[in-house]
């Protein structure tokens, strides 16, 4: 039986995200961990994360887990989801400043204050919240059954702005056009989050467990 580990820092909506994978995992084991062993024995691993990216490095490195991860991202199919996917880049502006992971070069920005809607002028609130259309840019196996245009639910004060364009899966606007996933080999990530985003987000996280880059 294949293993999908959920990777756990203690902090998150990891158990979401696990009872999302186990509904639609076939002849899939999940399993929520913070041993790095583990990680490394799984057949796939699930990065998910909500709150602080300084915590959030914070616990992975205490935990050993940053250097799991970085091994994950070489060798097997990975799926970050919100801060899993902004802890993929090199620095954040969180906390005034803070590095990550570095999976991929490039930096995670703070939404600008006065945000407003171009077409109604109101002003949009920080943190984004709710749904939002999802602009696929590239055809992925993790985009099977989606169709362009689709919403799924975001709640997140940062955007990652990946140096590589070509890495760029999917955009969303707020107002302004953003990275929404990013993808590259057999490493996929999503600011959304699937576990929250209904039959679309079940489909993206169905579609996971069938990969095999």
């Amino acid at each position: 039986m294949y293993t999908i580990a959920v990777v756990d820092y203690g902090m998150g909506n990891l158990h979401s995200v696990a009872k999302a994978l186990e509904r639609v995992a076939v002849a899939q084991r999940v399993q929520v961990t913070y041993d790095p062993d583990e990680l490394l024995r799984a057949d796939k691993v699930v990065f998910p994360g909500v709150g602080g990216i300084g915590y959030c490095m914070g616990e992975l490195e205490r935990l050993g887990i940053d250097e799991a991860v970085r091994e994950v991202a070489n060798t097997k199919p990975l799926l970050g989801i919100c801060v899993g996917m902004q802890s993929m880049l090199e620095h954040s502006e969180e906390n005034d400043g803070h590095d990550a992971l570095g999976l991929f070069k490039g930096r995670v920005k703070r939404f600008e204050d006065g945000l407003r809607d171009p077409e109604t002028n109101d002003r949009l609130k920080v943190p984004q919240m709710g749904w939002n259309k999802v602009a696929i840019k590239q055809d992925h196996a993790l985009w099977e059954g989606i169709q362009n245009g689709t919403r799924f639910y975001f709640v997140h004060s940062y955007y990652v702005t990946p140096d590589d364009q070509s890495i760029v899966q999917a955009t969303a606007q707020y107002p302004h056009e953003y990275c929404a996933a990013l993808g590259k080999d057999n490493v996929f990530a999503t600011q959304f989050h699937p576990e929250k985003s209904a039959d679309a987000g079940l489909q993206l996280l169905s579609n996971f467990c069938a990969w095999n880059p």
